[in-house]
């Protein structure tokens, strides 16, 4: 597969997660059924933010770095996305939860870094 097909199969599943993401919010309602509502809302906003993330990060190092090979971007990209998804979808959990403040989220988006500087270390 080329990198042309890896995008182009991120990118469709990104749209169908974001259509996805429009009907929970549309038909759903956390206040009748929590317990199908909020594990749909946080998949799709999840697989929504991390295609999202990987293309657009892609897209960035092509921009950023002119000359490399692309498919060790995409790995890279799609790592990012995913790590980026879980952030987002984590201090809304926190959010959810009641326990978000400035600090837990910084050391919740420091130890997802930490996460990132560990995996871009050993590959």
């Amino acid at each position: 597969m080329t990198h042309r097909n890896y995008l182009t199969t991120i990118s469709i599943a990104g749209l169908l997660s974001w259509a996805a993401f429009v009907v929970v919010l549309n038909k759903l309602n956390p206040y009748e059924s929590p317990l199908l509502a909020l594990p749909f809302f946080f998949v799709s906003l999840f697989l929504a933010l991390a295609c999202t993330f990987a293309v657009l990060g892609f897209y960035f190092r092509v921009w950023l770095y002119k000359n490399e090979v692309f498919y060790s971007h995409i790995n890279v990209a799609l790592r990012q996305g995913v790590l980026l998804g879980f952030i987002a979808c984590g201090t809304l959990g926190f959010k959810l939860l009641g326990v978000l403040t400035w600090w837990t989220g910084l050391l919740f988006v420091m130890a997802v870094t930490m996460l990132e500087l560990y995996f871009s270390a050993k590959g």
